[in-house]
């Protein structure tokens, strides 16, 4: 708890630290706090060039950022989300305490000289690393330092965007990837902590300012619902452009990578030449859009040119993070299809906001499948809880959309097309890469469904096993009875227990003589017994059984060698 604390503190400071930067180094580049709150007007520090001072800013940020992440911290490249989560799930929780300060100064210098890029990935690695160092310092297991990671998160984004629970929901869905109380616990302290610090620097108001939205007529959630699935194509549609532009600038580029922001800079210049509105993060035009104060056909231009500066400045080398681009990208959408819908809907449709509102929510929710998050974000950022049921149809509709669409996020695609798995073992892991079927011990006597509840406590209490395997009359299989379903059952009223374990047996996700371990053990992680029995390929009768002492003895087993 201290230590929980004690890093949402360090988390606080540095999202204040950090916010200052941008706003620093913005003034520096452009002549205003945000530009995009005044496109297209001239830097007052060099008037003689006019609107065409964009040209040059990413530039001169690229010269500045680019030899400092290549020198010092290669990590700090790109939008940072994406080395945390594998930090926390293969490396232990380990970051370098210098990406604190090498993501604070690049990220701040790649927006402030105009890059179309977010504030929350890094101040998630920027808490992560500071998380991460306090552990180390402090010599925790590895278990409280992955949770210490996720607990500066829940910091940095807790301070950074006023939304204390979105820290918590986002460090534990997208960063833990699991559920647990003292998860909840820690990560709650420490976003309690950073976001007092942070009202204390930034004021306690709503991140943006929109008007209330109401739903007025019920054909509106209809609309709202096919909102939801249109935005999971966006969404996905943003991850693949990003990738696919970051391809094209591996490929374009064969110098030194420490130039490349400054020569990339040039491109992304054009781009702010010709919509200015792109320049940084983009939150005044965001809140225009919600207003209804865009045309279909710009809000669809600024769509456009959201997606090819956001994934041109992480290409190009920048530093940055991919929330704020995606809910950008979905305001506009959403604006422009709730000017749709009123077109051809005028009674019914309702605010074009309302729509920009649920498309910001919707898009992030396609791009990241992390709905909690996103339902949860958007009211902390919004204060808008007029239209929650709405939000979390379109939010819900849009993640199950997304994964019939493509089997990675946003931040999981950086890694797998790196050959990263991150439910796989770490390269080099000795324990993962072997088949079940040669490391799984000989099958316990199954038990048959049959079975009279006494008889299979004293089965169960001679066998040496938590669970053991049920099987039909015919000996294919059934499922898993537990010690614990057949004490709780015998602890019950006579008449209400059931007359054999057919009923208690449940069948926990099927382990395959075929699969590779690494499955295995993640389904015996979830599982309630000690071990899981193991099927045939064809998943009908039980041919093994799979426990945490034969994975482990694994690691220790020579594969016979193959015949010539």
């Amino acid at each position: 708890m201290v230590l929980a604390t004690a890093v949402g503190a360090g988390a606080g400071a540095g999202s204040v630290v950090f916010r200052w930067c941008i706003l620093a180094f913005t003034r520096v580049f452009a002549g205003h706090t945000d530009y995009a709150s005044a496109p297209g007007s001239h830097n007052p520090l060099v008037p003689w060039l006019g609107p065409f001072f964009v040209l040059l800013a990413p530039v001169a940020g690229g010269l500045l950022y680019g030899p400092l992440v290549n020198r010092f911290a290669k990590e700090a490249r790109g939008h940072g989300v994406p080395e945390v989560m594998l930090a926390v799930a293969q490396r232990g929780g380990r970051i370098s305490p210098k990406v604190a300060v090498v993501k604070t100064l690049a990220s701040a210098l790649t927006i402030g000289s105009g890059g179309s890029v977010g504030r929350e990935g890094p101040i998630v690695q920027i808490g992560s690393a500071l998380g991460s160092t306090l552990g180390r310092v402090a010599k925790v297991t590895e278990g409280r330092l992955r949770l210490l990671v996720a607990c500066g998160a829940a910091g940095g984004i807790a301070a950074t965007f006023n939304a204390p629970l979105a820290g918590v929901f986002f460090a534990m869905e997208l960063i833990l990837g699991t559920f647990s109380a003292e998860a909840f616990g820690a990560t709650v302290l420490s976003s309690v902590t950073a976001s007092v610090i942070g009202r204390a620097a930034f004021g306690d108001v709503a991140f943006l300012n929109l008007p209330r939205f109401h739903v007025d007529h019920l054909t509106q959630y209809g609309l709202f619902a096919l909102l939801g699935v249109l935005s999971a194509a966006v969404g996905v549609g943003f991850s693949r452009v990003l990738y696919l532009i970051e391809d094209a600038c591996d490929w374009l580029w064969r110098g030194p990578e420490w130039l490349r922001p400054a020569v990339g800079g040039l491109a992304l210049g054009v781009v702010l030449l010709a919509l200015p509105e792109m320049y940084g993060v983009g939150y005044p035009v965001l809140e225009k859009a919600t207003e209804g104060r865009y045309a279909i056909g710009l809000l669809l231009l600024l769509l456009v040119g959201k997606v090819l500066a956001t994934s041109l400045t992480i290409g190009i080398g920048g530093s940055g993070g991919v929330f704020a681009p995606s809910l950008f990208v979905g305001a506009m959408f959403g604006a422009a299809y709730g000017l749709g819908a009123r077109d051809l809907l005028p009674g019914t449709a309702g605010a074009v906001g309302a729509y920009a509102l649920v498309g910001m929510g919707a898009v992030f929710a396609g791009a990241s499948r992390a709905p909690i998050t996103a339902v949860v974000i958007l009211f902390e950022l919004t204060g808008e809880y007029s239209i929650i049921l709405p939000l979390m149809l379109a939010i819900v509709l849009g993640t199950a959309t997304s994964r019939l669409l493509s089997r990675d996020t946003i931040y999981t695609l950086k890694l797998s097309r790196r050959g990263i798995d991150l439910t796989a073992p770490a390269q080099g892991a000795p324990l993962g890469a072997q088949q079940v079927g040669v490391v799984m011990e000989p099958l316990p006597t199954p038990l048959s469904s049959s079975t009279s509840l006494p008889d299979a406590a004293e089965a169960l209490s001679r066998s040496g096993y938590g669970a053991l395997p049920v099987v039909d009359d015919v000996g294919d299989y059934v499922g898993v009875i537990t010690a614990e379903a057949v004490a709780e059952a015998l602890m019950e009223q006579p008449e209400a227990a059931p007359a054999s374990i057919g009923r208690l047996a449940e069948p926990p996700t099927p382990v395959t003589t075929d699969q590779t371990l690494t499955h295995a053990v993640h389904v015996l992680l979830t599982s309630a017994g000690a071990g899981l029995p193991v099927l045939d390929p064809g998943r009908s009768r039980p041919v093994g059984w799979l426990s945490y002492r034969s994975a482990l003895r694994a690691i220790h087993t020579v594969p016979a060698p193959q015949a010539a």
